[in-house]
């Protein structure tokens, strides 16, 4: 070699060896060898070729996406059906398996108007990745998009908390997507953030709406969809779908609700309510206060984001008490009013409920 050219081939090996050291599995493109993901990921391909253009809106992501298909069809049905929606999410993906994806045939020939990008849980598992890491893999799967499809807009949804209680990974993730958020610039990518509804006041996680403390429960897809719809039918330029829990879906308020109303003396007494929703009927029942028997719901109906039922209740002079009982789903909350006889007197009382 010419003794010239030595400083020179250094300098570039010493490069090369920088960049080598600073690259990180997140940001990496491989594929993933388990024959089930090539058949879905081959089967992605396939949908997109026959959709192409068609389709309004592609939603991206790992299990929680690929759920849409299972816990959350119903919700899917209503709000992304008519919009020819395709859903590319696979369990157990990671940003780099995702990476590896887009450039391999699951973005060949579509120009939808929006994507939803939801990603890097799996990053977060353990030592995998640091927060910085998947921080990386998230936004280069953001640039990737803005490369392929120019004209779409991104909904670059914050990575939803995880595990029951507080913990290293909810940390973990808190901490990726305050960093995540600057990746969104308001004019191409916007950013989503509503992993506090999936949490009661205590910071705990309700089973009603992540059963395993991960995965979604139809209630749980409700919000997702209700959180994004705004900004989503403003990007697509379409009519903004009501609530999911106002439809016949069947999701609506199924599920574990802590009940609160007004006791005899005006504080509030709050007791455990279990609803299911199947079309416009309404079943159930509520948990007396102070006791282990239950009172059963009657006559529930569902109409549009509003719901009616009674309850009857027997009382100590052996006449029994009939509540008729009404109102309406907003935000992830029930309230309304409990309308009864006492003594010959109409007596009404407002009462609220919210996801156990």
């Amino acid at each position: 070699m010419d003794p010239r050219l030595r400083p020179l081939v250094s300098s570039w090996a010493l490069t090369v060896a920088c960049v080598a050291a600073l690259a990180h599995s997140a940001v990496e493109p491989v594929p993933r060898n388990d024959d089930w993901w090539k058949q879905r990921h081959g089967g992605f391909n396939t949908n997109v070729a026959a959709l192409g253009t068609k389709s309004k809106v592609v939603f991206i992501g790992d299990s929680i996406t690929q759920g849409w298909e299972g816990e959350g069809k119903a919700v899917w049905a209503r709000y992304y059906a008519h919009r020819d929606a395709i859903n590319l999410g696979i369990g157990g993906d990671r940003t780099q398996h995702v990476l590896w994806r887009l450039d391999h045939g699951n973005l060949d020939g579509l120009a939808p108007k929006a994507a939803v990008v939801m990603i890097g849980t799996n990053n977060s598992n353990g030592e995998d990745n640091t927060p910085g890491q998947i921080v990386e893999g998230v936004r280069a799967i953001v640039a990737k998009l803005r490369a392929k499809l120019p004209g779409t807009k991104i909904l670059l949804v914050a990575i939803f908390p995880r595990s029951e209680n507080y913990g290293v990974i909810r940390g973990k993730l808190a901490q990726i997507n305050q960093v995540l958020r600057r990746a969104a610039d308001g004019k191409d990518v916007f950013w989503v953030d509503f992993g506090g509804r999936f949490l009661d006041d205590d910071g705990t996680m309700p089973a009603a709406l992540m059963p395993d403390y991960l995965h979604l429960s139809p209630a749980g897809y409700s919000i997702w969809a209700e959180a994004i719809e705004d900004q989503l039918s403003q990007i697509l330029g379409d009519t903004r779908v009501k609530p999911v829990a106002a439809s016949a879906s069947g999701s609506g308020i199924s599920g574990e609700w802590v009940f609160t109303i007004p006791g005899p003396d005006g504080q509030p007494v709050s007791f455990p309510m279990v609803l299911q929703q199947d079309g416009k009927t309404v079943t159930g029942k509520f948990q007396r206060a102070g006791s282990d028997k239950w009172l059963t719901i009657e006559s529930g109906k569902a109409d549009g984001d509003t719901f009616s039922w009674t309850v009857k209740r027997d009382r100590p002079d052996g006449t029994t008490m009939t509540y008729e009982m009404s109102g309406k789903v907003a935000d992830g909350a029930l309230t309304g009013q409990a309308k009864a006889k006492l003594d010959g007197n109409d007596v009404t009382s407002a009462w609220s409920a919210k996801r156990k």
